[in-house]
């Protein structure tokens, strides 16, 4: 088995729904992984949007998401869990958590989700940003996997 990432709101290379973007309730959108390798301790999620005209647009940062998760609900709030469970990074937006897709308008833009399975906990602050995560990863990473999701206004 491969490991895998997916959502029951869109599939890989489809339209994201307004729900999950600035133009709708700007919920995070639910996720589900599987099969991550053997040894995984953590992991850690990116979305980002390389089609941005300012450059690559990070929407979403989240690490030390316990090895024996499976997934995400939909709407998990801008705010970190309680001790432990897991923290999320500073978005482009400037806030924790989600920043749902607002792409100017005119063609689509591509928004990966990209979640990574790690080999330890990460001694990270809440509100670090995509670079230090990427940072702090070199040398755990045991496996990657991604979701591309699009939108257009």
């Amino acid at each position: 088995m491969l490991f895998r990432l997916t959502s029951p709101s869109f599939g890989d290379g489809r339209m994201i729904p307004p729900t999950h973007t600035r133009d709708g309730s700007d919920l995070s959108p639910p996720l589900a992984w599987s099969d991550p390798p053997s040894g995984t301790a953590t992991f850690a999620l990116i979305c980002d949007d390389p089609d941005a005209p300012r450059g690559v647009w990070v929407h979403r940062v989240l690490f030390n998401l316990g090895g024996s998760l499976r997934g995400l609900e939909e709407g998990v709030p801008a705010y970190d869990k309680a001790a432990g469970e897991f923290k999320q990074g500073k978005n482009d937006f400037g806030t924790l958590g989600h920043g749902g897709p607002a792409p100017p308008r005119g063609k689509p833009h591509r928004y990966f989700f990209r979640l990574y399975a790690l080999d330890a906990l990460l001694n990270l602050p809440s509100g670090a940003t995509k670079e230090q995560l990427l940072a702090a990863m070199k040398g755990h990473v045991l496996g990657e996997t991604e979701l591309m999701g699009k939108y257009q206004r």
